[in-house]
């Protein structure tokens, strides 16, 4: 091997081997706190039913506040609110049965546990626009960790609005158990499913 070829190979060899390290895009937009937009937000949970389904509902009433460090946008946090007397289900048959209040009442506890919050702790970029958001989850009295999948959709001036936005899908999951919700164990899945879509503009 010629004296000028192996140092190149070498330091290829090493290039390709040494772990690639995900950072996240600084986003053109200000600092500062981004609120809610609720016409445009959906917060839907699954969980399987009798190993046949997913069965699919979702909260109505609920706020989130990010406080946005766009030069590093790790350094960002996210506090999150939800009313669990807002849980939806579309039950089709409502002259039998308030199946929404049943659901809130007895599973979520909402007399005893009137709010569903999370604070985030940390973000950790998986690449420019994606990261792994961690945080405290209290629910049913008990606050657990949890982390979820993180994708920045856009962050830019809103096209109508002419104020700062910004657009994200999140995904992950929690075990009930872990949080002491056992009701209907075997029939109904431990794991329950969060999917969430959320835009936010700056206050």
């Amino acid at each position: 091997m010629t004296s000028f070829l192996k140092p190149l190979l070498v330091a290829a060899a090493i290039g390709f081997s040494a772990p690639v390290l995900a950072q996240a895009a600084p986003l053109s937009v200000p600092a500062g706190e981004y609120v809610l937009d609720k016409t445009h937000a959906s917060l839907t949970w699954q969980i399987k039913h009798l190993g046949l389904s997913n069965y699919t509902a979702r909260f109505a009433t609920y706020d989130a506040v990010i406080n946005l460090n766009p030069a590093d946008p790790t350094k960002s946090s996210v506090t999150v609110t939800i009313d669990p007397n807002s849980v939806r289900t579309d039950f089709p048959f409502p002259e039998k049965e308030d199946f929404d209040k049943v659901i809130a009442t007895k599973f979520l506890k909402s007399g005893e546990h009137p709010k569903i919050t999370f604070q985030s702790t940390g973000l950790t970029a998986t690449g420019a626009t994606t990261g792994k958001l961690t945080g405290n989850l209290t629910f049913l009295g008990v606050t657990k960790p949890v982390t979820l999948d993180v994708t920045l959709n856009g962050a830019k001036e809103h096209p109508m609005r002419k104020i700062p936005t910004l657009g994200f899908s999140a995904v992950g999951s929690i075990n009930r158990a872990d949080f002491g919700s056992t009701d209907l164990a075997g029939a109904l899945g431990d794991d329950v499913k969060l999917i969430i879509e959320a835009e936010f503009f700056k206050k």
